[in-house]
């Protein structure tokens, strides 16, 4: 009797602990978001393995044995667990006939093996509990003959792989093994005739589904730990902090203070990123003198024009001569297919000529500049081409009029320069 107290306790003392260590070391709740209750049904194999009679002999495994069990994880790593189980224990063939009836309730704690040993980082279908814990049992002969009822107590502790397949439903397999404790019966019905010790042994196989209950929504089983989710929260947060605080033009005007975040290194900027253009022109004042060598404003074709009129009339030679010799472009901000402000003027010029030159045509020629990998600044001057190319056919040039296509990069500029790269990133334009 001392012996079954000292045991009785060493368990309660197992469960006990076990809750402790769960709100110990688990100081993170994990919310209402779980489903702290599950309810596990199984059913497989048995197979006692002593005390048998001699000459006695059960199948390796036999059928058949059931389980049930009702457990609540306190979080996702611990829980408890209450097994009520059914084993039927006949002999095979060559054994002598019998059957006895066994019936066992156990109390347990459980560890979510998964997450306390780090497999969750790389699995959220597959899972893997341990469970262990202390019972009753008792075990009734029904034949050959029918004998009394032998009350023992059980030590259990087995293993549960898991698969989940939803977050309500789980498939599992579970292996167990029970001792027992002042068996008088074998698991043939036969009265042993003196009490024995720790010396019964059965081991029990199942599958089963498991059913999630709670108005959560992820089961505790499969649940991230809370101090993770913390930390990943944490870290995007943290990252889009540096985001933000970065400054991805290099003007010194951090990403959420900037309004144009597509200014060119090197260019003057206000407390907003916008590039400084005191005479509202569009064009940056750092750039502007780069740009006057290479882009013919409206007013300059028509001085051009006036003074060619005064020579020899021949004004629409003149103005086709400049645009195809690159005098009339429309210029892009870097990494954008929308023109610039300034060069308004200069689609204005191309749309002026086509209407008054109705069986004109014209190739739009998209380029960028080299900051970027060839394939992409490929599709981007194609892209900066097609932009123009609708731009006119929305101005009134029939599109059949018109083609364009990208040349990519143009590598005649030095790239280190932010004014030269301004220069090339551009389209330009063939009339016939």
């Amino acid at each position: 009797m001392k012996k079954l107290v000292t045991l009785s306790f060493i368990a309660l003392g197992f469960l006990t602990s076990t809750a402790q260590t769960t709100e110990e070391v688990e100081s993170v709740s994990n919310g209402p978001d779980l489903k702290h209750w599950a309810i596990d049904f199984g059913a497989g194999v048995n197979k006692p393995v002593r005390p048998v009679s001699s000459g006695v002999f059960t199948n390796t495994p036999s059928l058949y044995q059931v389980d049930l069990g009702v457990r609540y994880m306190f979080n996702n790593k611990f829980g408890i667990n209450a097994d009520f189980g059914y084993d039927n224990i006949e002999g095979d063939k060559e054994s002598v006939d019998f059957q006895s009836d066994y019936y066992r309730f156990t109390l347990e704690g459980v560890v979510n093996a998964a997450e306390v040993l780090g497999a969750r980082e790389w699995t959220q279908r597959f899972g893997l509990l341990l469970h262990g814990g202390m019972g009753v049992s008792f075990l009734k002969g029904s034949e050959p003959v029918e004998t009394g009822t032998d009350h023992m107590l059980n030590f259990q502790a087995g293993v549960t792989p898991q698969i989940k397949l939803t977050n309500s439903l789980a498939l599992f397999g579970d292996l167990s093994i029970l001792g027992h404790v002042r068996q008088d019966l074998t698991f043939d019905g036969v009265d042993r005739g003196t009490l024995r010790g720790f010396d019964g042994f059965l081991v029990n196989a199942s599958v089963g589904i498991t059913l999630y209950l709670g108005s959560g929504d992820t089961p505790a089983d499969f649940a991230e730990s809370p101090i993770n989710a913390k930390v990943e929260d944490i870290a995007a947060k943290m990252e889009k902090m540096a985001q933000e605080n970065g400054d991805d033009d290099q003007d010194g005007v951090p990403n959420y203070l900037d309004r144009d975040n597509n200014t060119e290194s090197g260019v003057r900027v206000d407390s907003k990123g916008r590039a400084i253009d005191l005479n509202k022109n569009g064009i940056p004042d750092d750039m502007e003198s780069a740009l006057d060598s290479r882009f013919a404003t409206p007013s300059d074709l028509q001085t051009a024009i006036a003074g060619n009129n005064g020579a020899n009339g021949n004004n629409k030679n003149l103005v086709k001569q400049l645009i195809n010799e690159g005098y009339v472009n429309v210029y892009f901000k870097f990494n954008s297919t929308k023109p610039a402000t300034f060069s308004l003027g200069a689609i204005n010029t191309i749309v002026q000529y086509m209407k008054d030159n109705p069986s004109a045509t014209a190739t739009l020629t998209g380029f960028a500049d080299e900051i970027g990998s060839p394939a992409y600044n490929k599709n981007l001057s194609e892209r900066r081409a097609k932009m123009v190319n609708d731009v006119l056919t929305a101005a009134g040039i029939d599109a059949s009029r018109l083609s364009h296509n990208g040349d990519g990069e143009d590598a005649s500029v030095d790239k280190n320069s932010a004014e030269a790269r301004q220069l090339v990133r551009r389209v330009t334009f063939r009339v016939n």
